[in-house]
């Protein structure tokens, strides 16, 4: 699944570890679903988007 959150983490100066503390992730997992490797379960995925503050499909596409 394709993804826009490596973008939207950039603009706003995260790491992927900082993304990571701020979901309650492994940054290994940040980058596994940044890579296309994992997809989020639904509660992590609106988790992302609600800390991006935009819609999960705003962040995902098939």
């Amino acid at each position: 699944m394709k993804n826009s959150i490596r973008d939207r983490r950039a603009v706003l100066g995260w790491t992927q570890a900082d993304l990571a503390e701020r979901l309650q992730v492994s940054r290994q997992t940040v980058n596994a679903i940044e890579t296309g490797k994992y997809d989020p379960s639904l509660p992590l995925a609106f988790r992302i988007a609600s800390l991006f503050q935009t819609r999960i499909e705003d962040l995902f596409e098939p």
